[in-house]
């Protein structure tokens, strides 16, 4: 495949790049799920310590401290509680990958669109679409032929990541709703770190009322955090919100439907986890693949002949 040159690019359509943009970010959190499962402390420590890191990495970002300044008030703190729902979605996630496995998590994040598809009418007032509602639906069965077979003790974990996939589609509308005319790296600190602040008066107060719950990292959880925070959230995250400035929040999360397939065959390949798979496992995939890649065709479609 010819690589592409940054000139070329720039030059690209700005929704050309907001695709492009949005499937580097869908591939580097194809890695997210491994890493959590890799990571040996609890869900809740580990997402404290991966926005504290992403939080230290932006801190150094050129004219951070004055953009954030020019931001209104009131936008400051919508922006602070979206963090909060961010926050909630990978507390739900780590949750997810831990009471289960990495595959379970990440295909839960499949169900995001249908959420998404009855709440983004609702915040941007307009009627539901029905090839959205029928792509969505599509989604199912191939949720359902990929985790067939797992066992009950995996059921809490489907739970907790079916609860993540409500938060991921709540925090995209609401950013596709406010991000606009406003610096992506400003937004990236000021949700990741109200997301951080937030930890910091609820992860003591679970320490103190659970001392199970492991809070320091062992041994190569530093260095699996530092890789999670800064290549899998730093720049995914700010290449995301570049992405929702030209493309939909419906859009944007069907997309991350690749994201089960991604972290998948990670999955296969660094914690040996298709043992489990079966012909159906296929078949699962190869309806979610079309979920995603059919939309734009057929969204283009419908609005030519309307």
């Amino acid at each position: 495949m010819k690589r592409i040159s940054k000139t070329a690019y720039l030059a690209l359509e700005p929704v050309t790049k907001a695709y492009l943009d949005l499937h580097l970010c869908v591939f580097l959190w194809g890695f997210t799920a491994i890493l959590g499962k890799l990571i040996s402390i609890a869900a809740l420590s580990l997402v404290w310590w991966r926005v504290g890191f992403t939080c230290l990495s932006l801190v150094f970002m050129k004219n951070l401290s004055a953009n954030i300044r020019e931001i209104p008030r009131a936008k400051l703190l919508t922006y602070m509680l979206i963090g909060i729902f961010v926050c909630c979605h990978w507390v739900l996630f780590y949750a997810s990958v831990k009471a289960s496995n990495a595959s379970v998590g990440v295909l839960c994040m499949a169900i995001t669109p249908i959420f998404t598809a009855f709440m983004e009418p609702f915040f941007f007032r307009r009627r539901i679409l029905f090839i959205e509602i029928l792509l969505s639906i599509l989604v199912v069965p191939g949720m359902y032929l990929v985790t067939q077979n797992i066992s009950s003790s995996m059921y809490l974990g489907l739970l907790l990541g079916l609860g993540s996939a409500f938060m991921a589609s709540l925090f995209s509308i609401l950013n596709k709703k406010y991000i606009k005319n406003a610096d992506p790296i400003s937004i990236t600190f000021i949700e990741l770190g109200s997301a951080f602040l937030f930890l910091c008066v609820v992860l003591p107060i679970v320490l103190y009322f659970n001392h199970q719950v492991s809070f320091w990292p062992q041994h190569f959880d530093w260095i699996y955090l530092i890789i999670l925070s800064v290549f899998c959230t730093s720049v995914p995250y700010i290449l995301s919100l570049y992405s929702l400035k030209h493309l939909s929040a419906f859009t944007t999360n069907l997309a991350i439907n690749l994201e089960p397939i991604y972290g998948i065959f990670f999955a296969w390949i660094l914690l040996k986890e298709n043992k489990e798979v079966n012909p159906g496992f296929y078949l699962g995939v190869v309806i979610i693949l079309v979920s995603v890649f059919s939309y734009p065709f057929l969204k283009k479609i419908v609005k030519t002949r309307a």
